[in-house]
């Protein structure tokens, strides 16, 4: 099982059944996703609550257009557990031109392509949004 692509598949199936918020286990790596989302404008907010002893789950709230359109139109994994993908901050790529953005776990926690290339470093792709 693949932790962060759980995470993903949550957020596109609550994002295409239009739900306000999509409900994860909760990880430090997941909540580093979650903000990058947030950051970026794909998300509105992402709260940790405590769910029992010794649990935690990340609420996501989803964001929607004026007239209900997504804002999340594609959320995709790129490095799996059965095959890692790691780029440097020169061969990272903008997703659609610029239009998405790429995740990214680095040395410096977890950033989206532009923090990358802004910060000079690179790491393993994530996934990508858009």
């Amino acid at each position: 099982m693949d932790p962060v692509a759980d995470m993903l598949t949550r957020i596109r199936n609550a994002n295409i059944a239009r739900l306000a918020k999509a409900e994860i286990p909760h990880s430090r790596l997941k909540e580093g996703i979650a903000r990058v989302l947030k950051d970026e404008g794909y998300i509105k907010d992402y709260k940790v609550v405590e769910t029992g002893k010794d649990r935690k789950a990340l609420h996501v709230y989803l964001r929607y257009g004026l007239d209900g359109e997504r804002i999340v139109t594609a959320i995709e994994r790129v490095s799996r557990p059965g095959r890692r993908v790691y780029r440097g901050m020169a061969d990272i790529g903008r997703v659609l031109d610029g239009l998405g953005i790429a995740v990214l776990s680095t040395p410096q926690g977890v950033l989206s392509d532009r923090e990358c290339r802004k910060k000079r470093v690179g790491g393993e792709l994530l996934c990508r949004v858009w």
